[in-house]
């Protein structure tokens, strides 16, 4: 029996994959702000030191606003920059340069289409729901929506993938296609039992999902 016999439900990450590269928005962020996003990660990295707790991570969980992940991140960066950084633009930059990918937007439309069951799983900010939603049309297309904001786990920790298959009723982990450009995030969605395809561009991943629906 081949995989195309056997998955039922597609489970799709948001960014990166229904969307542009990330890596493009966040080159963005540093443009407009000239801050090397280097500078960026390891002054994260040196908040979550002082902390125990990563303040991106938080953020996508929903237990930092983004108004006190902006504060953390610019209070990080003055020792580098040796000014604390206005960042209060970050989502207008990032959001700018960020577009849809109509390509695996319509491929989701045919899986549902083809009757499949449809979930998009997104490590996201909590503020950014409304941007991010007004991009696509995703209830037209996802049956369920679980995002890290509000469920208060990210990928790629277990209990949001469990979190995801039971919102979509319970459905079995070996039925589920799951497709994230995240690699790690591939890798726990295979532990639990999915099927996964690490999206990296249009022309290897489309392919892919196609052979594993049978489409």
């Amino acid at each position: 029996m081949s995989a195309a016999d056997t998955i039922t439900t597609v489970i799709s990450d948001f960014g990166g994959v229904l969307t542009t590269p990330l890596v493009q928005s966040f080159a963005a962020v540093q443009d407009e702000t000239g801050i090397p996003f280097e500078k960026i990660a390891r002054a994260m990295g040196r908040s979550e030191e002082a902390d125990g707790k990563h303040p991106l991570y938080e953020l996508e969980k929903g237990r930092l606003s983004e108004v006190d992940f902006l504060a953390k991140l610019g209070e990080a960066l003055e020792p580098a920059l040796g000014h604390r950084p206005a960042l209060h633009r970050f989502r207008e930059i990032y959001f700018d340069a960020l577009h849809p990918n109509p390509q695996m937007i319509n491929l989701m439309r045919e899986a549902k289409d083809g009757g499949h069951r449809m979930g998009m799983l997104t490590n996201n900010v909590r503020e950014w729901e409304p941007l991010w939603r007004s991009m696509l049309p995703v209830d037209e297309i996802f049956d369920v929506v679980v995002d890290s904001g509000f469920v208060g786990c990210r990928k790629p920790e277990p209990e949001i993938y469990e979190i995801t298959l039971e919102r979509l009723g319970d459905v079995p982990a070996e039925e589920c296609l799951f497709i994230d450009d995240v690699d790690v995030n591939c890798a726990a969605a295979r532990e639990l039992g999915m099927s996964a395809v690490h999206y990296q561009h249009n022309d290897q991943a489309i392919p892919e999902i196609r052979e594993t629906l049978g489409l």
